[in-house]
């Protein structure tokens, strides 16, 4: 399922035009995203949370010459199935 065919799966539950429910998932892809963003973490509940992880630098060798090299810190962002997502995949 891709962005598109999830519009028109919550259009046609909830509905609403396809603008609106493409309204309506941008901003709450947007919400989720800016406060990732700020280090917030986010919980639906029963759905599943997102967080921020953050990888310190560190060094790490090029498979090809052997030479070792330096990995930069960064953040990236984890999401944890909630129960009742993992429930319902198995």
């Amino acid at each position: 399922m891709n962005k598109g065919d999830l519009i028109n799966k919550i259009a046609e539950d909830a509905n609403l035009t396809k603008a609106q429910a493409g309204d309506a998932l941008n901003a709450v892809i947007n919400a989720i995203s800016a406060a990732v963003k700020k280090g917030d973490k986010v919980t639906l509940i029963g759905f599943g949370t997102f967080s921020v992880s953050s990888r310190p630098a560190r060094t790490g060798r090029n498979p090809q010459t052997g030479a070792t090299i330096k990995i930069a810190a960064k953040s990236s962002v984890k999401f944890k199935a909630g129960k009742e997502l993992t429930d319902a995949v198995n």
